[in-house]
């Protein structure tokens, strides 16, 4: 089971909106109300160099104009820079 596929089984389907093509970029969940899914915004960058041979430039240029400027409801997902990502 992917991740998509686990989330929509915990918060369920009308719950959360998701940004296609990017699963791979999930880091959780926001909490409190509403749900919203929260996403590695560089991890989506390399996505894109790497899947649509965009540059660096060209693919943080299309995610903010496309994407993270994007306001789509309440639930709208949340795209994070992580500066560090480490497991306690």
């Amino acid at each position: 089971m992917d991740i998509r596929e686990r989330l929509v089984e915990q918060y369920g389907d009308d719950e959360l909106l998701f940004a296609d093509g990017f699963d791979e970029s999930i880091i959780g969940v926001s909490i409190g109300t509403p749900h919203r899914v929260v996403y590695d915004a560089r991890f989506m960058v390399a996505t894109l160099i790497m899947n649509d041979s965009m540059g660096y430039s060209d693919a943080w240029e299309y995610l903010e104009f496309n994407t993270f400027q994007a306001y789509v409801g309440e639930r709208t997902p949340i795209y994070v820079n992580l500066e560090k990502r480490t497991r306690p």
